[in-house]
């Protein structure tokens, strides 16, 4: 009795590793989502996009990212630089002083919207972490179903947000995201990828942007998205890509 109790229990645990090693790592999803997406092509190329009327660039020197942001209204033409020591704003050429809140204010805004045009790009930066919550279907797909939270040191003024990304099993791409935040009053939105592109070896995509009708947690957003329980708040497009093959590895 005691013998067949012994091997009853090595066949679970058995069994509970095959389980196991059945999920993929979830850092091995997102390496293989970057480079299907973009790779090293991210932190060599310069890249410049438009986005509700106002021009962004990423431009890369000796591994170091410089992110722009270009507005022009009449005559006037506001610059703002976010390089890894500060902020920058100029006016028709000329720097003027910013004070410390509107510089913290400009350069979130900034690095939101370059955040999400180089997904999955950003997700192995150090205060990322990562965690498999399983692997689910939307439409047909099957998903690995990935958590994303951050380290209060170098996790930026929205540190507390939480992200689930949704990589397809097949071709590794993030087709949906969502993501639960806390300024102005907080909530949560639900992206889903459409129009696809690859320019110089580096995917774009605009995304339908959904919000439930309450502050639902970013955990029950997908299975509200499957029953068309979601409303389409906005459609997120980038325009004019371009992408400097001249300095792309």
């Amino acid at each position: 009795m005691f013998r067949f109790s012994l091997i009853l229990i090595f066949l679970a645990i058995v069994g509970c590793r095959n389980n196991n090693s059945d999920l993929m790592p979830v850092q091995d999803i997102v390496d293989k989502s970057i480079e299907v997406s973009g790779g090293n092509r991210y932190r060599s190329c310069n890249i410049s996009f438009t986005f509700r009327d106002i021009r962004y660039e990423m431009n890369n020197t000796k591994d170091r990212k410089i992110l722009k942001r270009i507005i022009k209204k009449d005559s006037t033409e506001i610059l703002d630089i976010l390089k890894h020591n500060g902020f920058e704003r100029f006016i028709n050429g000329k720097l003027v002083n910013v004070a410390d809140s509107m510089a913290i204010k400009y350069s979130n805004s900034i690095n939101s919207v370059h955040y999400f045009a180089y997904l999955p790009y950003g997700l192995n930066d150090p205060a990322v972490n990562k965690k498999l919550l399983g692997e689910t279907q939307i439409g047909g797909n099957q998903y690995y179903k990935v958590e994303v939270t951050f380290d209060e040191e170098d996790g930026g003024e929205d540190f507390e947000d939480v992200y689930i990304y949704w990589f397809n099993k097949e071709t590794f791409k993030p087709d949906y995201l969502a993501y639960q935040f806390n300024t102005n009053g907080g909530g949560s939105r639900f992206r889903e990828a459409f129009n696809e592109q690859i320019i110089n070896g580096i995917r774009f995509v605009d995304y339908n942007n959904y919000k439930a009708t309450d502050n639902i947690s970013v955990y029950k957003l997908e299975a509200l998205f499957k029953s068309k329980k979601l409303e389409l708040l906005s459609t997120i497009r980038l325009e004019d890509i371009t992408v400097n093959p001249d300095n792309c590895n």
